[in-house]
């Protein structure tokens, strides 16, 4: 079973580590405590809670799409045919490019907030290595 520490939670949550302990301490999220006493959060619950933060108004009944990044536009490049228009959603950049007279129509602009919507048939899934020190532990 994957254990992640509040610190661990946190940067996959995207949030501070006081927040998670917030939620925690507010019984929202489920966490127990590892053998060095440290607070420790189950990968399952740490998924069921992520599902459960879902913001009803970034669904759409009219979208087949159900990849939804909310961010803000970091740049846009325009030539007389296409854009390029960049958005950093959380700690993920994303390109887009698109015919210049959508970026027109959207007025998409540098500091504006735009959601990046994804529908992809292929989707390449890799398995993240844990990085050095104590990211996504397992234990028996």
């Amino acid at each position: 079973m994957t254990m992640f520490r509040i610190g661990e939670a946190a940067e996959l949550l995207g949030v501070s580590a006081d927040t998670v302990r917030r939620w925690v301490d507010a019984g929202r999220l489920a966490a127990g405590r590892d053998e060095h006493g440290h607070r420790v959060i189950d990968g399952v619950d740490l998924a069921g809670f992520v599902r459960s933060q879902v913001a009803d108004e970034e669904r759409s009944d009219a979208s087949s799409a159900r990849n939804r990044l909310r961010g803000i536009v970091t740049a846009v490049v325009k030539d007389t045919v296409m854009a390029q228009v960049d958005i950093q959603a959380g700690p993920f950049r994303l390109v887009s490019l698109m015919s210049r007279e959508a970026a027109d129509d959207l007025d998409l602009e540098v500091g504006s907030v735009a959601v990046a919507v994804i529908k992809s048939t292929t989707v390449v899934v890799e398995r993240s290595a844990p990085a050095v020190g104590n990211r996504g532990r397992t234990s028996s």
